[in-house]
């Protein structure tokens, strides 16, 4: 059975843990050569062993000179990208009333500052009929208390990809969003501090708000970006995929 990425350069930004990795990981089980992007060498060189057909790059996705110095080194080593999964970001919680302007800043550099120049630099190495995946999330359409600028941050990646579907329409590449809901990755656990109970308690009221009774494994959201990674989604252009046991359906 021929793989659905072989032959394929794909760039995992983030994935080193969590989605990303998973993600990373599916994308070299199913032939392709993976870029992992993250911001601390030791996690990279653990990525890189795990998914095994990978090149890691120590880049911080905000800086775009170390952007630059990263699509230079593909173009080098590979000379084209068929692939570009712009993972990279996070956010933490505070309410309306005690939102700083640090707090804005570095939500909004991670999650549109950075999707955006990890996507607009790409451009001179992305192959026609490249697939673009935005991560996104069910908190972008949906209301979550102490997460609002979170969830305006993911609402603008969603609309990113609304728009440069219409700037690529020449080049046939397709932009998707990949929406997951409440994942068991390291980023949403340690929203709940470094208590083992508190974690658990929050994976358990989240599971509570999911119609299927409980959160995701990171693998099935990298079964979903190999989907739209793939040809098997040729026709699928400016969607959002939701990943999320029905959570933001209901």
């Amino acid at each position: 059975m021929s793989k659905k990425l072989e032959g394929k350069i794909a760039l995992v930004t983030g994935g080193t843990t969590g989605i990303g990795l998973a993600t990373a990981k599916r994308f070299a089980e199913e032939g392709a050569h993976v870029f992992i992007t993250g911001r601390r060498q030791a996690e990279l060189d653990k990525a890189v062993a795990l998914v095994g057909n990978a090149t890691g790059i120590a880049v911080d996705s905000t800086r775009l000179e170390q952007l630059d110095e990263l699509y230079a080194r593909i173009g080098k080593e590979k000379g084209r990208l068929d692939v570009l999964f712009a993972n990279a970001g996070g956010g933490s919680m505070l309410p309306l009333g005690d939102i700083t302007e640090a707090h804005y800043d570095d939500t909004f550099d991670r999650n549109v500052k950075g999707v955006l120049f990890t996507v607009q630099k790409a451009l001179p190495l992305l192959a026609q009929n490249a697939s673009i995946i935005l991560t996104g999330s069910t908190a972008g359409s949906s209301g979550t208390a102490a997460f609002s600028v979170y969830s305006a941050s993911k609402a603008a990646v969603r609309a990113f990809a609304r728009s440069w579907i219409l700037d690529l329409k020449d080049r046939a590449i397709r932009v998707n969003t990949l929406s997951p809901g409440a994942t068991r990755t390291p980023g949403l656990v340690d929203l709940a501090g470094p208590d083992a109970g508190q974690q658990q308690g929050l994976l358990d009221y989240l599971a509570a708000q999911v119609p299927l009774g409980r959160v995701g494994e990171p693998v099935e959201i990298a079964n979903a970006a190999v989907f739209l990674a793939s040809d098997d989604s040729s026709f699928v252009n400016g969607a959002e995929l939701f990943v999320d046991g029905g959570q933001a359906q209901v």
